[in-house]
């Protein structure tokens, strides 16, 4: 996952309304949003090549989606970072069990942005300042750096947010989830990768032959704990290949 912005509103009768982008390279393996198999209670797609998620919620009323860090110069992990998110859903540790312990292992991974939660909390870690925060009522972003760092499609996706949460429907969250704009130079972040990539990079949703938004996720929560969560997949160049749209 690569573009993640939300609300998290714990006494309002909606109180988790997300829109999140996963950008991959479009040979990697993938199964699109559904039940899992070998864990019933699990909804997510997964990852075929390391058997991870990105972004899923549980029977049980949990959440948890992930975002890598882009640091270029930073060694890869020896662990999947898809784990992260499978092992929280799938698993009965409290939250802050698991971030302690997970907190304790990061360099295990590449550098990483966790969210986890359940309907009455909601807990970030940062892989390069493994210190678990509870988040207070707002409206955040995470992209490939840390909580809310104002990358321009960050800013531009939040605000997008705030703007539709009196009304949250899915079609208005994908509309601003597929914004295909970049950047200006100016306000272009500097990240290692080189211009050219980073402008490929900058914008909402991301197209092109080889690498691009695999997934665009909206997920509404509400009070009583029904859940419902939206996932559209892309192919190169941004072609739409399917919906799968679950009330849990």
């Amino acid at each position: 996952m690569c573009l993640i912005v939300f609300a998290w509103r714990p006494a309002h009768p909606q109180p988790l309304i997300l829109a999140a982008n996963r950008d991959e390279f479009y040979a990697r393996p993938t199964l699109p949003l559904a039940q899992w198999e070998h864990a019933p209670g699990v909804y997510a797609g997964r990852d075929l090549e390391a058997g991870g998620t990105w972004l899923g919620v549980s029977a049980e009323g949990r959440f948890a989606a992930l975002t890598n860090i882009r640091d270029p110069g930073r060694p890869l992990g020896r662990r999947s970072r898809g784990e992260l998110v499978a092992h929280f859903l799938s698993g009965s540790m409290s939250i802050e069990d698991y971030l302690r312990e997970v907190a304790g292992r990061a360099a295990e991974y590449g550098g990483f942005n966790l969210l986890v939660g359940d309907r009455q909390e909601l807990h970030f870690l940062n892989a390069a300042q493994p210190v678990p925060r509870r988040l207070e009522a707002g409206v955040y972003g995470v992209s490939n750096a840390g909580l809310d760092t104002p990358w321009p499609k960050l800013v531009r996706a939040r605000a997008a947010l705030a703007g539709h949460l009196d009304t949250p429907e899915p079609e208005a969250l994908f509309s601003f989830l597929a914004d295909p704009e970049p950047a200006s130079e100016a306000e272009l972040p500097n990240t290692g990768v080189g211009h050219a990539t980073e402008k490929l990079l900058s914008s909402v949703f991301i197209a092109s032959p080889n690498y691009g938004t695999r997934a665009s996720t909206v997920l509404i929560v509400s009070a009583d704990g029904g859940r419902r969560m939206v996932e559209r997949s892309f192919g190169p160049y941004g072609g739409r290949l399917g919906e799968v749209d679950l009330e849990i």
